[in-house]
């Protein structure tokens, strides 16, 4: 399944900034241009904390599929590469303009 994934795809995986034993959800950045795509993926972390302006909120409206059970922002400097294998389950799809929203956020940090 973790081979059918695309950009925009919201997915259930490891958190290798907590641990082996922890999960989370990712929005997938990647596209078919990236190396190994298919087999690792370039992701952003989502969180339902709300205590930085910087975070970029999902409005209910945003998921073009799934969801999650609590309102969720996008955390545009937490940037991971997650191998195929570590993802969980798919959640959803969130809008491709909020997406490249956010990775537009993530440029500006790193440009």
């Amino acid at each position: 399944m973790a081979s059918d994934l695309e950009r925009c795809d919201v997915c259930y995986g490891d958190d290798p900034f907590k641990g082996a034993d922890y999960s989370r959800p990712w929005v997938l950045i990647s596209n078919e241009s990236q190396p190994f795509q298919g087999d690792q993926y370039i992701a952003l972390a989502l969180t339902t904390r709300t205590w930085h302006d910087g975070f970029v909120r999902i409005p209910d409206d945003a998921w073009v599929e799934g969801g999650t059970p609590k309102s969720s922002s996008i955390v545009p400097w937490s940037v991971e590469t997650i191998d195929a294998n570590d993802i969980e389950f798919r959640q959803g799809r969130l809008e491709t303009a909020l997406v490249d929203e956010t990775v537009a956020t993530l440029t500006e940090y790193v440009s």
